[in-house]
């Protein structure tokens, strides 16, 4: 599924911005499955849905912080929702190893979604003021 990712975002206030930030660091580190990985499916998105659970944890946190309730954050953090949701939807029950072919599967769910959390972190590191953390950490 496609969800336009904002050309820019202008974090409204400190809350936003500490969202902002905190939604950043956890796309750099949970787009790809990690080392710990069992080669399994559901393992895979085991990441994705650890993200959904921090998107819930960072949205509570800017709900309660920011007076302005600004909704490009909130706008951010749902195309996340939206974007692993396919994924998610597919391989979350699947405990059985890959062949190619459901490799090959997985691996082009998995990429939409790096595609679109790529244009999230450029975009939340150009407007956080960030962006040579962004080009350092992900060339």
């Amino acid at each position: 599924m496609y969800w336009p990712v904002p050309v820019s975002w202008t974090p409204a206030d400190d809350a936003e911005l500490a969202a902002g930030w905190r939604l950043w660091l956890e796309l750099s580190d949970r787009t790809w499955p990690n080392a710990t990985w069992n080669g399994t499916p559901a393992d895979a998105v085991r990441q994705l849905r650890e993200l959904l659970a921090a998107c819930d944890e960072i949205e509570s946190e800017f709900r309660a912080a920011s007076p302005r309730k600004s909704a490009d954050i909130l706008r951010l953090i749902q195309s996340i929702v939206v974007t692993t949701a396919p994924a998610i939807d597919l391989w979350w029950d699947d405990p059985h190893p890959l062949d190619p072919e459901r490799a090959a599967l997985l691996h082009a769910d998995l990429s939409h979604f790096a595609d679109h959390a790529t244009q999230l972190l450029t975009a939340l590191a150009t407007g956080g003021n960030w962006l040579t953390l962004h080009t350092t950490r992900h060339p």
